[in-house]
């Protein structure tokens, strides 16, 4: 360069980095879009290249960012330098690099990306023998009952894809129907909607066989009690040559004949050796080490469990906390006195479960009892919190299963445990009525109606009661999710010690309800409700009730009522007062809001006590404002303290969801069908009402955002989002192009799904904060 140096050549690197990192994000494009499925992977070449630009983008930007300082040095009309040698060696290295970005350049010329995941070898479950112990297999799977192991090897293959296009998982039990079986496997292929759900089974079975012959799939069927016709299903059969797999669990060997598996696998109980390992995991090296005769004594416990995985598990997280020798011998006396009187396996687990439930602390179990939820001196808010403590306790004990963030079920043979357990251990079966799901059309026949407590017939075809039997020990009853329209007048009347009353998803109308000699011709008043003097827990919502005036003044009249769920008319809101009684502001806890009139503005009170709204169907509201109560009259602190669940759905007017700020211990929330939606929260609102302590969404766990076509934005600013554990994109918010992430976000971001639904561009589509950020939250990205 002589003694001069030219500033053209820092603004060629500039150009040419920039370039380069236009190629870098192609490519990057092209390898996300490839790796999505989970059937591809980058090649390493790829990898190595993307990681040199990161490195060279870095030591660009800090070698230009001293650029400015060179050119303050120049004169004679900014061309030459006053120091030479040093403009010299500055553009020296400006050369060196642009050398270097050029050459970056030209190596990114692939005309391959990803290549495919190779099939995971051990796609054929081996023989039990072989799974015990190999953790290389399934991770701790000699713990596991037939379910759980199916569904650790469908997770792992839902994961990792093991070369196949699609892998369905189909819950099939007892009474399982053809065309049940078919709906589960149409929705996942993307079969579904009126029409197809209207087909005759012949032809949804052409239907899932002309998508899945073009496809490698992989069919789970978990639970079958008789044998399940693959060719009526519609589904292939498996060979070699389709590479195609079905698995399932049965209870019978009868069935794997008749399903033309000679050679099942059997789901055995442990050897005493596997059995002792996994019941000394549970209980624990300090519990076992507390006292010289308690490992000996173990020993005797776990040879109680019979070698059953469910029981060891539970029994060993029971003892773990038993660290004197009498409580051992307790457990042996227990265990053995109660197993006597019973034979065979499945008559000796019953007891053992009995054991494990009856060690929960005793007062805790009273809460966990529908209609013990309250505790006079603690409240509700505390028994809500213990249960919770006990839903986990459950759930870690194995007793319950975690299926999604707000779903847990219950083992088959845990369920045979709770219902032996209030039955006087076998003695009453009539105690608890349950039949729920059943498909039943009216009351079940009980010899002696005086004698039970407890009945579930929820999500039955009951459309009529006409008996009216006579159950003075009735605590609680579960009605909800029929199709009833008509009780018979007397129904009520003899049940004065109920607690519990769930009424709720019915079209009750047109009966007449006698309590205490009150009565009213329609459900749709409730007068004489308050003759249910003992009522502490009352569900109405989705019922023709709404809550007016003369439905809270017999609220009022109940004494010992604490929770309520009830549909109140938007309208309503506007016209009236309701919520003058600070007691009622805490028992009202869920609630329904629905369009009865059209109003375009929402006014929504301001109760402490509510923990669930739901606004659907107001399709011409415009505007959602919260009003004082009485004892509520700050709107500068948070109006909805125990606040945490929102939905909002088909409100097409709404602009915005700012007030949800007044609702700091949220944790889900769901918009859908709201198409004039713009943010979720406005940051001209929020600026005007926002305090420096208030972080949004700051205990928000699931956010499910549905058909929001011009929602651009949930919040201007990234949040810290510390408990987000599920985000949900569906069926198109096409202008929603950023989320409010940065690197930071999230802190336990390896349990974050994000899942975007019928949009596969979405993903392509979205501007993360910065290249940190992208990397950070790519990997929980997936396309449902």
């Amino acid at each position: 360069m002589g003694g001069c140096f030219s500033v053209s050549v820092s603004c060629e690197l500039q150009k040419a980095m920039g370039a380069l990192k236009a190629k870098r994000n192609d490519v990057q494009g092209r390898v996300d879009r490839e790796e999505f499925t989970g059937h591809r992977r980058r090649l390493d070449q790829v990898q190595v290249w993307l990681t040199s630009i990161l490195t060279m983008e870095t030591q660009v930007n800090d070698f230009l960012s001293t650029s400015d300082v060179e050119i303050k040095r120049l004169c004679l009309c900014r061309f030459c330098s006053k120091n030479v040698k040093k403009s010299y060696l500055y553009g020296k290295r400006v050369m060196v690099m642009l050398r270097e970005v050029e050459s970056l350049s030209s190596q990114g010329e692939f005309d391959a990306v990803t290549d495919e995941t190779p099939i995971a070898e051990g796609e054929e479950l081996p023989i039990q023998h072989t799974i015990v112990g190999q953790e290389t297999m399934l991770e701790m799977v000699w713990n596991l009952g037939k379910t759980t192991l199916l569904t650790q090897i469908n997770n792992r293959f839902s994961k990792r894809g093991g070369g196949f296009d699609v892998v369905i998982w189909v819950v099939v039990s007892q009474n399982a129907t053809v065309h049940k079986i078919q709906g589960s496997i149409g929705e996942k292929l993307g079969l579904g909607g009126k029409e197809w759900d209207e087909k005759s089974e012949m032809k949804r079975g052409q239907d899932i066989h002309n998508v899945l012959r073009k496809k490698k799939f992989v069919l789970f069927l978990d639970d079958i009690w008789e044998k399940v016709s693959l060719d009526v299903i519609g589904v292939p059969y498996p060979n070699r040559v389709n590479g195609c797999k079905v698995a399932f669990t049965t209870r019978s060997r009868e069935v794997c004949g008749r399903m033309g598996v000679d050679d099942p696998i059997e789901v055995c109980c442990l050897h005493t050796d596997k059995a002792w390992d996994l019941f000394k995991k549970k209980v624990g090296e300090n519990t076992l080490g507390s006292h010289p005769d308690i490992p000996e004594l173990a020993r005797k416990v776990a040879g109680k469990c019979r070698g059953l995985p469910l029981a060891l598990n539970v029994i060993g997280e029971t003892m773990a906390s038993k660290r004197s020798v009498q409580e051992w011998h307790r457990a042996i006396q227990v265990l053995t006195s109660y197993a006597a009187e019973f034979s065979g396996v499945e008559d000796e687990i019953l007891p053992i479960l009995k054991y494990s439930y009856d060690s929960l602390d005793e007062e805790l179990i009273e809460y966990w009892i529908g209609e013990g939820f309250t505790d006079e001196k603690e409240g509700r808010e505390m028994a809500l919190n213990q249960g919770y403590e006990i839903l986990e306790t459950l759930v870690r004990a194995f007793l319950l299963l975690e299926d999604n963030p707000n779903v847990v079920k219950m083992h088959d043979v845990v369920r045979e445990m709770a219902m032996w357990i209030p039955s006087d251990l076998g003695k009453n079966k009539e105690i608890c009525i349950v039949q729920a799901g059943a498909r039943i059309r009216e009351l079940p026949k009980v010899k002696n109606w005086k004698d039970v407590r407890r009945i579930s017939l929820m999500e039955n075809d009951i459309q009529t009661i006409s008996e009216s039997p006579e159950c003075p020990e009735l605590t609680t009853l579960l009605l909800q999710r029929n199709y009833l329209v008509e009780i018979s007048d007397g129904f009520f009347q003899s049940m004065q010690r109920l607690l519990v009353l769930d009424l709720s998803w019915n079209d009750l109308s047109g009966f007449q309800m006698d309590v205490s000699n009150l009565w009213t011709s329609s459900l749709e008043s409730l007068e004489g409700i308050s003759g249910l003097s003992s009522l502490r827990t009352l569900k109405l919502q989705y019922s023709k009730v709404r809550l007016d005036r003369s439905l809270m003044k017999e609220l009022q009249l109940l004494q010992h009522i604490e929770y309520v769920s009830v549909s109140i008319s938007s309208s309503t809101l506007v016209g009236e007062t309701l919520f003058d009684d600070p007691r009622m502001g805490r028992c009202i806890q869920q609630v329904w809001i629905g369009e009865k009139e059209p109003v375009k503005v929402l006014v929504l009170p301001a109760l402490d006590g509510l923990h669930d709204i739901f606004i659907q169907f107001c399709r011409m509201l415009e505007e959602i404002k919260i009003e004082k109560t009485p004892w509520n009259k700050s709107l500068t602190s948070p109006c909805f303290s125990n606040l945490t669940q929102v939905e909002i759905l088909s409100c097409n007017g709404l602009k915005d969801l700012t007030w949800l700020l007044f609702a700091p211990k949220l944790t889900h929330l769901r918009v859908a069908g709201s198409v004039q939606l713009e943010n979720i929260i406005s940051k001209e609102k929020a600026e005007s009402v926002l305090e420096d302590y208030i972080i949004p969404f700051h205990k928000l766990e699931v956010l499910v955002l549905d058909d929001l076509p011009e929602l651009k934005s949930i919040y201007w600013n990234a949040l810290p989002f510390q408990r987000l554990r599920w985000l949900h994109i569906l069926n198109g918010c096409p202008k929603l192009r950023k989320l409010p992430l940065n690197s930071k976000s999230v802190v336990n971001v390896e349990k974050l799904v994000i899942e975007c639904r019928h949009d596969k561009e979405w993903l392509e589509r979205v501007e993360w904060e910065d290249e940190a950020t992208r990397l950070r939250f790519l990997p929980s990205c997936k396309e449902a």
